[in-house]
């Protein structure tokens, strides 16, 4: 079963910048972590990343459900230049509430000049109907509040400017 939940907001910079910057910045600076998700700390095998086709494996802090160390892999599923990035979160090295993968989506739309939409969309998998009732709760509440920290985190990306690196 997929479990969807979804957010919007504005940022006020040009397109270029609201489209890279999530993805082709620091990605430690994205994922702070929250709660029982711990903070992503850096990645490795990622000399493509941002083309699709191309993963890098994903670190993470010591939390109360990770003990720290390589935590997935991401994978660039879709990339359409200032619209779109289609991403997969897998290969789990915790138990993730019987989730067996993340799907995230995050869409650009330039409203007006340095006003651009965005549209955050995640798609969590799930194939353990005995945990359904809890990935829906899960979805619907912490990983939205979630989602909500790390479209303020971009914000503050895209505020200072930051460096992207990789193209």
């Amino acid at each position: 079963m997929i479990f969807k939940t979804s957010l919007r907001t504005i940022y006020h910079c040009s397109l270029e910048r609201a489209f890279k910057t999530p993805m082709l910045c620091d990605v430690s600076k994205v994922h702070t972590g929250f709660g029982i998700m711990p903070k992503v700390t850096h990645c490795t095998d990622d000399e493509n990343w941002g083309k699709p086709g191309f993963s890098k494996k994903v670190y993470a802090a010591k939390s109360l459900t990770q003990k720290g160390g390589w935590a997935s892999v991401d994978k660039v599923i879709e990339r359409r230049e200032n619209q779109y990035w289609k991403i997969e979160v897998s290969q789990f090295q915790a138990w993730m509430l019987g989730f067996t993968k993340f799907v995230g989506e995050y869409e650009t739309k330039e409203l007006e000049p340095n006003k651009i939409e965005v549209i955050y969309t995640y798609n969590m998998h799930s194939e353990s109907p005995i945990f359904y009732p809890l990935n829906w709760l899960f979805t619907n509440t912490f990983w939205k509040i979630y989602m909500k920290q790390v479209l303020e985190n971009i914000r503050k990306m895209i505020d200072e400017n930051e460096p992207y690196l990789f193209e």
